[in-house]
């Protein structure tokens, strides 16, 4: 678009004399040129092609020469109109009044209350709704500034730009590079869409390439959602595919949640955004938030997945749940007696783990349902409390969504809880109970009591008060075998407070059971693995250093040797049998 072609009349004179007053101009044109003009080919000036009076007033314009009523000039294709226009043309400069209309070669088109041009410095002023039209957009200001050799347009009174996409741009101050259909924007820029709308301090936008870059704080606000919008201090939008690329301090808002990263994108018309590096999804409404390398947010969809060492951590009001896995999926479906009220899920999948101050676990996944507080470990899970521990084949967890706290546990097939009978020492025993199915019960968020049903079996070390010493002595271990066993975990033991169907019990002393009957054959206590603090989850296994116990079978052992000893005197007792050897010498019979 070549805006100022017109202007160029100035550089005809038309061999009219003038006087040298100056004339007053534009403080965009102040300075004027002391450049001599060009002498010029007959097909390079201007023509007048049409005016309905020529006058010179010597008190008027500073007694230059000036054309009326339909006034209409051509310069190589370009067309001007306009009601009056004044020649300065010693000065090289033109002025154009009322109703002013450019019309250029290439398409655009100027419209203004009046027009200024310096033939010298190629530089030129529109003022009174400015109206530039071409086929990328409309632009509108009261006052229009252009230069010819930068192909510069710049306006910094207020103006508004529509293209052709319907977008509307309001800004204080912009600048438009002709060649390459750049805009730049400077201050508060807004940006209208029949979607989204864009507002920043510092935008640059192609109208060939419809791209935006942004250069200061930026949102991008979703019309029929303003909650959901985009925050970036540096981005480029693709205006058409409505896709963000952001890489600095960037933001993405989307129904209640947060994603942040060091470089990001997202696309308004999918849902579908992304984010690499310190990434960060807040959920403020679950109070939850995840945090990874990498991150996946699906928005028509209300899920999101996260990778690369992530963790999750369930802010509560007294005791966080934490999270880690390889991958961590949060997202939310409607509840199926009520379709109106969404639930929150979050999964952890391969090598899961959970931290709670009262509860630790790991899995190879785990679901739960935040909303319900329903927990859910698949494939070798293994639950912590205090020193007491659950494994099965799985095992369900659920939470008071009130006080937070765990409730009960189901564990299901081949359960087993290991209780340390003493945390206090490191002496190697420990209850136990087990079976298909377990149920356990918290207390003060410590395990309690268990019910075990099918094939219910338990080891429980049984200590009784001694009438002299007042103190504890241990008596034996109780071995129980029954249909249904209801356990009770107390500080130092296991009481079996109720066996069933086919139930057989069993007592035996110290010194009559051997140290391997103590233990189930899948016994499995593990402290190599256990997570004993929240940062513990960040890292596959703590690989703690298995902690050593002390195997007390002195009784045992001691009964063994007097059995033994006792044996050794019986086979003394028997007369030895002596067996005579024939003698086969040839002297025998000698």
């Amino acid at each position: 678009m070549r805006i100022i072609l017109f202007l160029l009349l100035c550089i005809s004179t038309l061999g009219f004399a003038q006087d040298k007053t100056p004339v007053k101009r534009d403080p965009y044109l102040q300075t004027p040129s002391t450049a001599k003009p060009q002498p010029q080919r007959p097909e390079d000036k201007i023509k007048i092609i049409h005016a309905d009076k020529i006058i010179k007033d010597p008190a008027k314009y500073e007694g230059n020469q000036y054309f009326t009523g339909n006034v209409q000039i051509e310069h190589q294709g370009s067309v001007l109109t306009a009601d009056e226009v004044v020649l300065y043309n010693e000065e090289n400069f033109v002025k154009a009044i009322g109703n002013t209309r450019l019309q250029n070669t290439d398409g655009s088109v100027i419209t203004a209350g009046e027009m200024e041009y310096d033939g010298n410095t190629q530089k030129g002023v529109a003022r009174k709704n400015v109206v530039l039209t071409d086929p990328k957009q409309t632009i509108k200001t009261d006052i229009l500034y252009y230069d010819r050799l930068s192909n510069q347009a710049y306006f910094n009174t207020g103006g508004t730009i529509n293209d052709s996409q319907g977008n509307v741009m309001y800004t204080k101050s912009a600048t438009y590079f002709l060649n390459t259909k750049m805009i730049d924007f400077v201050g508060n820029v807004k940006i209208d869409n029949a979607q989204y709308i864009i507002e920043g301090v510092n935008i640059k936008q192609n109208q060939n390439t419809k791209v935006a870059e942004f250069f200061g704080p930026t949102t991008i606000t979703n019309r029929a959602n303003p909650k959901n919008r985009i925050y970036t201090e540096r981005g480029t939008y693709r205006m058409e595919t409505k896709e963000a690329f952001l890489n600095k301090n960037s933001k993405i808002f989307y129904n209640d949640k947060i994603l942040t990263g060091d470089d990001m994108y997202f696309n308004q018309l999918t849902g579908f955004g992304k984010a690499t590096g310190n990434v960060t999804l807040d959920d403020p409404k679950e109070k939850r938030y995840i945090k990874g390398g990498y991150g996946e947010i699906f928005e028509k969809k209300d899920s999101a997945m996260m990778t690369k060492s992530p963790y999750a951590v369930k802010v509560m009001e007294k005791d966080s749940i934490y999270f880690a896995a390889e991958k961590i999926l949060s997202y939310q479906r409607p509840d199926s007696l009520d379709i109106n009220v969404k639930k929150s899920f979050l999964r952890a999948y391969k090598k899961a783990r959970i931290y709670k101050s009262n509860a630790q676990g790991r899995a190879d996944s785990i679901a739960f349902n935040e909303t319900d507080g329903v927990m859910h470990m698949y494939t070798k899970p293994i639950l912590w409390s205090g020193e007491k521990q659950v494994t099965g084949d799985k095992v369900e967890a659920y939470f008071n969504t009130k006080n937070e706290n765990i409730d009960s546990l189901k564990v299901i097939g081949n359960a087993l809880a290991i209780s340390k009978v003493d945390s206090l020492n490191l002496k190697d025993e420990f209850n136990q109970v087990k079976g298909k199915f377990m149920t356990v019960y918290y207390e003060n968020n410590d395990i309690k009591e268990a019910r075990v049903v099918g094939n219910a079996q338990s080891i429980a070390y049984v200590d009784d008060t001694d009438q002299e010493t007042k103190k504890p002595e241990r008596i034996g271990i109780t071995l129980s075998a029954c249909g249904i066993i209801g356990a009770l975990f107390e500080e130092k033991g296991l009481q079996i407070i109720s066996c069933s169907i086919g139930a057989t019990s069993d007592t035996y002393p110290m010194s009559k059971i051997e140290p391997a009957k103590r233990k189930f054959p899948d016994f499995n206590w593990n402290t190599k693995d256990r997570i004993r603090k929240w940062q513990d989850i960040l890292v596959d296994t703590p690989n703690n250093e298995e902690i050593k116990y002390t195997g007390d079978s002195e009784l045992y052992d001691e009964a063994q040797n007097a059995i033994e000893k006792e044996r050794a005197k019986e086979e003394a007792k028997k007369p030895k049998r002596v067996r005579k050897i024939k003698d086969l010498s040839p002297f025998h019979n000698l």
